[in-house]
């Protein structure tokens, strides 16, 4: 199954928690170094995921 591994889910679920941390760090007083960690953590979800692709948490395209 597509994006079903290790890899994708943690990339996933990192860019969430980065999306939401900066989404909050914008209500109501804008909390710009807060909204900027967020911004750092949604992009370095990318980077997780392929690292851990890399390392063999992802899915096989031999498979398919």
């Amino acid at each position: 199954m597509h994006g079903s591994s290790p890899a994708a889910w943690t990339g996933v679920i990192m860019c969430l928690v980065g999306i939401t941390i900066g989404g909050v760090a914008l209500i109501p007083d804008p909390n710009w170094p807060l909204f900027w960690i967020g911004v750092v953590i949604a992009l370095l979800a990318g980077v997780v995921g392929r690292v851990m692709a890399a390392a063999g948490m992802g899915v096989d395209r031999a498979e398919h």
